[in-house]
């Protein structure tokens, strides 16, 4: 975060997103904030709060995507939710508290992950060593593992094929313990890959989960968490015997391995740290519940979830199966069209929460045109790349690229602006018969021009009643 400037968040951010300058602007500011907060005294940290963020456009301009690319480029904890989703205490539905559990429980998933991969080498050695246990016990069959035939009378051995097989040495059949070289000669087969087909018994423990599901919302949903946990540490471990191949149980044990080497203690103390101190919540559609004075159907609880929210994004402990996590200092960052309702419609406390609100603008041809081409992830590079997979290369020339871009701004004109989302309808109808035909088409390379894209889209344009339907 030290090197990550505000201009080089927003350069960053100008690789996947096109315009919405402002908006780029507001959030890197906010990201610099939390690094420059973090460098001061412990005292005034705990004083300065994030300045949440609103941000106000119509759907595809690129609200939730500046949120998510902003969460990737510093590694911070990131969930995204629906507004739509809560409903007040009382009402079927989920408790605005189960935004702060999710991000959490993704934390946790996040840093186990990462702490499995970093000891990945020593957690291989390990399941190196229950295999050789397996193929080669030392006088007993190890506990738990079922032994393979090569450990009877190892000590006897006239030989040690190639494929792992033994020839067994005429003797009293008494079990002796195999000597360090056979083990290291089996050691020597194993890390070349000759055992890789060899067939083992290897017994796999699964712990059973209890089927239990809480429907309810506040509270009984952490309950309901409690109740499984309770009741799984007195479920019993099955053993299940499987026949695997020395290469699948190599990655069978590794994992295991890998699980038992992580503290997971310090995995959910560290979670809880990062949620706390850098975790983004993105709450989408959050106009959907701005209004006052619904007290009947649907609408109903839509200002009871505004006061149930306000405590969360003002500051306040939660209660979580990882611990008490303080919202204090996490970011929150809402969106919503408003095309019905407007953010003065917010409950005045919610409004004040959100200090920062920022207007999108709508986008246009030019956007259009650059949406296509210039990002990282630019359509039109996506559509090149998946039919090179059939041997089959397209181009655009420039001309196809506007031209697509107009009936993209004319289409959302006339009906539902869905901004760049249009893009995407009109990309799969243009390219149909080619995705469709690719396997077997003969013509390999193809040059996608004006007046391809005029004669494919159209005659649906053209129409009202079928683009409403189609485009």
């Amino acid at each position: 975060m030290k090197d990550l400037k505000p201009k080089e968040i927003v350069t960053e951010l100008d690789k996947y997103i096109i315009g919405q300058k402002d908006a780029k602007k507001s959030v890197a500011i906010a990201l610099r904030n939390r690094w420059r907060r973090r460098q001061l005294d412990r005292d005034l940290q705990e004083e300065i709060a994030p300045k949440n963020i609103i941000l106000i456009g119509p759907t595809g301009v690129g609200k939730t995507e500046i949120a998510r690319r902003l969460a990737n480029l510093t590694d911070s904890p990131f969930y995204k939710v629906e507004a739509s989703k809560f409903t007040e205490v009382g009402y079927v539905g989920r408790d605005v508290e189960s935004m702060i559990r999710d991000i959490v429980e993704l934390t946790v998933n996040n840093l186990r992950v990462r702490q499995q991969d970093a000891v990945q080498e020593k957690a291989a050695k390990m399941a190196e060593e229950r295999v050789l246990d397996i193929l080669l016990p030392p006088s007993a069959p190890a506990p738990g593992f079922a032994t393979a035939d090569l450990s009877t009378d190892v000590s006897q051995t006239d030989a040690l094929h190639a494929d792992g097989s033994q020839t067994r040495a005429a003797g009293d059949g008494s079990d002796c313990v195999p000597t360090a070289s056979t083990r290291e000669k089996l050691r020597t087969m194993l890390q070349k890959g000759k055992l890789d087909k060899r067939n083992i018994d290897l017994d796999v423990t699964a712990q059973s989960s209890p089927m239990v599901e809480i429907f309810s919302n506040s509270g009984i949903e952490e309950m309901g968490i409690n109740v499984k946990d309770m009741l799984g540490n007195f479920m019993p471990k099955n053993t299940k015997r499987r026949k695997v191949s020395v290469r699948d149980a190599m990655k069978i044990l590794t994992q295991e391995e890998a699980a038992h080497l992580v503290d997971m203690e310090k995995v959910k103390t560290d979670a809880v740290s990062l949620v706390e101190q850098w975790g983004i919540i993105f709450i989408d559609e959050i106009d959907k519940i701005a209004g006052k004075g619904q007290s009947h159907g649907p609408e109903v609880s839509k200002e009871g979830v505004q006061r149930d929210l306000l405590p969360i994004v003002e500051g306040s402990s939660v209660p979580t199966k990882y611990g008490t996590v303080k919202t204090d200092h996490i970011l929150f960052i809402a969106s919503g069209a408003f095309h019905v309702s407007k953010p003065s419609d917010l409950i005045p406390e919610l409004q004040g929460r959100f200090p920062i609100r920022v207007e999108l603008s709508s986008l246009g041809a030019e956007e259009f045109t650059r949406i296509l081409t210039e990002p990282k992830n630019a359509l039109v590079l996506q559509y090149i790349a998946l039919l090179r997979t059939e041997g089959v290369v397209i181009s655009f020339t420039q001309d196809a690229v506007e031209k697509i871009a107009d009936i993209a701004v004319e289409v959302n004109s006339t009906t539902e602006n869905i901004g760049a989302r249009r893009l995407h309808t009109l990309m799969e109808k243009l390219l149909e018969e080619i995705l469709f035909a690719a396997p077997d088409i003969e013509e390999k390379s193809i040059t996608i021009d004006a007046e391809f894209v005029t004669k494919q889209l159209m005659d649906i344009v053209q129409d009202q009643d079928l683009s409403r339907y189609i485009l």
